[in-house]
């Protein structure tokens, strides 16, 4: 089954949102949905989530899952916002818990902040399915960037999220609390062991040097044969020390303090103080 996959790009954080469809049919899932925050003001927005309602509502779509690849360190997901408009449940991984355990932690969150998951509909494991209308989902668990990391295929589509960029770009980092490289390899063997002409959806662009376009569809035979840290049969150690050394030189992302607050509450902001105002925690000297 070949579903119709439409990308929504935001070039503030080279983040692309799917909307993937039946072929024939009106169920369809969102996919890594953004909802824009500035931080200067402190302010959100909902431009980017607004695109995609309106295209939903255009196209006469019923949304049946609003899906998180990982919890993403470089923007916050509109995934409440877009469920309270279109309905739908919010799915990410079962490792959920792990990262809610671990930025639990470095947030000062105490025992109102749940670490179980309960924040999302539905937490996937390594081989479930779900169904969007009469078309079946599957899925990977992809770890190695963060320990929540999932592979959707759906069809002849995978949405990859951060394991893997287009082929001149190579894949994502490993260096987050609970990432690793090692890892990291073994899950992208899993992704190109799946049929040369799948289709393969990432989640970021950011146009590898002598490119002069975003680009985000590739295929798993392009990257098996021309992934520039995991093609052409590059070993495991090989990759590891790239990717090891390339690590240490990468800054944090610019929005990894509140997406990683808000994302592991399913996309939800902290709840409000007294004053009816929500906060944000900037640990100092703690990431």
């Amino acid at each position: 089954m070949t579903p119709r996959v439409s990308a929504f790009f935001d070039e503030a954080t080279n983040t692309i949102t799917y909307v993937v469809q039946e072929p024939e049919g009106r169920a369809c899932a969102i996919i890594d949905s953004v909802l824009d925050f500035d931080y200067a003001s402190g302010h959100t927005d909902t431009r980017s989530a607004d695109a995609v309602a309106d295209f939903v509502r255009k196209e006469g779509l019923e949304v049946a899952w609003i899906l998180e690849t990982h919890v993403h360190a470089d923007h916050l997901s509109a995934a409440p916002y877009l469920q309270e408009r279109l309905g739908g449940k919010i799915g990410i991984g079962e490792k959920i818990t792990v990262v809610q355990d671990t930025f639990g932690k470095v947030f000062n969150e105490g025992t109102r902040f749940r670490r179980d998951g309960s924040q999302f509909d539905r937490l996937f494991t390594e081989g479930d399915s779900f169904m969007i209308g009469q078309m079946r989902g599957d899925v990977l668990h992809t770890p190695g960037h963060t320990p929540a990391c999932l592979t959707y295929v759906v069809g002849d589509a995978a949405f990859v999220g951060d394991t893997l960029f287009m082929p001149d770009f190579g894949t994502a980092r490993c260096d987050f609390p609970g990432g690793s490289a090692e890892t990291m390899y073994d899950s992208v063997q899993k992704i190109l062991s799946l049929p040369d002409q799948t289709r393969i959806f990432v989640g970021h662009d950011y146009k590898a040097p002598g490119r002069d376009d975003y680009a985000w569809e590739t295929t798993v035979g392009e990257q098996r044969a021309l992934n520039i840290h995991v093609g052409a049969g590059k070993s495991r150690e090989d990759f590891v020390h790239l990717r090891t050394q390339r690590d240490a030189t990468l800054a944090m992302p610019r929005l990894i303090i509140p997406s990683l607050q808000v994302n592991m509450r399913a996309g939800h902001l902290p709840e409000p103080e007294d004053n009816g105002v929500s906060y944000l925690k900037v640990p100092v000297n703690g990431l």
